[in-house]
């Protein structure tokens, strides 16, 4: 006869196995790591100082770039290594406008992707298991959350205030869906993908002038304004939605 209480030990006992947290622990390693270690290797000066190299290899062995490329900028998002604009922008400078976007979206959200199961799998499963048998206000924003999922994870990647990795983190330990997690990734990172892409396509001209790229073009009124704008559709929803449950009440 099946002992039902020792089917339930085990997976209580395998959910709070610390080993479910080595993913993220993993990542946050790595993270205050690189930070200390990599910031002056994965910089525009780098770029600069290899770019004729890096044209030859990709004139030589494009595909074969393409991959490396991609999967270096996965790794620089998946465990939130510095580097990451660099990376966008030597999309552009290496693959042009439309293969450097595409590539840079590629990349992007797949590491964003394994942020969110790397939380998920620890912290983030306790977390919503948590949120989910309360009661009172964190229930009501968690039911809040839960009716606005969409334009709240959209929100998140078209607000230029919030980080990246606040993007990819918050909403693993929140307990959204990963099928919304993932088109919200997909698509709300292609307006950033673009404008970092763009400056590198002329990355090559700002080199030889000895200079290097101007970030600050990322908070000019004619490319902040239309992400502003973005960030506005996508509160909308939540806006109306509020706007109705004061009248029902």
């Amino acid at each position: 006869m099946r002992d039902d209480r020792m089917d339930e030990a085990g997976p209580r006992d395998d959910n709070r196995s610390p080993w479910r947290h080595a993913p993220l622990a993993a990542i946050i390693t790595a993270a205050i790591v690189g930070y200390f270690t990599l910031g002056d290797y994965l910089s525009f000066d780098t770029l600069r100082d290899n770019r004729e190299a890096l044209l030859a290899y990709r004139d030589a062995h494009y595909p074969l770039l393409a991959l490396l490329f991609v999967a270096v900028y996965f790794v620089i998002v998946a465990f939130s290594l510095p580097g990451a604009a660099v990376a966008s922008v030597t999309g552009g400078f290496l693959f042009g406008l439309t293969l450097g976007t595409m590539f840079n979206v590629v990349a992007a959200s797949l590491g964003a992707f394994a942020i969110f199961w790397a939380a998920r799998t620890g912290l983030g499963r306790a977390l919503a298991a948590r949120m989910e048998a309360s009661k009172g206000t964190i229930k009501r924003l968690k039911a809040g959350l839960h009716e606005n999922e969409i334009s709240v994870l959209f929100l998140l990647r078209l607000v230029p205030a919030v980080p990246f990795f606040v993007a990819n983190l918050l909403p693993a330990l929140v307990g959204v869906k990963f099928r919304n997690f993932a088109f919200t990734t997909v698509l709300g990172i292609i307006p950033g993908a673009i404008v970092f892409t763009w400056i590198g396509v002329g990355l090559g001209e700002v080199f030889d002038r000895g200079e290097s790229p101007d970030m600050s073009l990322l908070w000019e009124p004619q490319i902040i304004g239309p992400l502003l704008g973005l960030s506005a559709l996508a509160a909308l929803p939540i806006v109306v939605r509020a706007l109705r449950g004061q009248k029902e009440v």
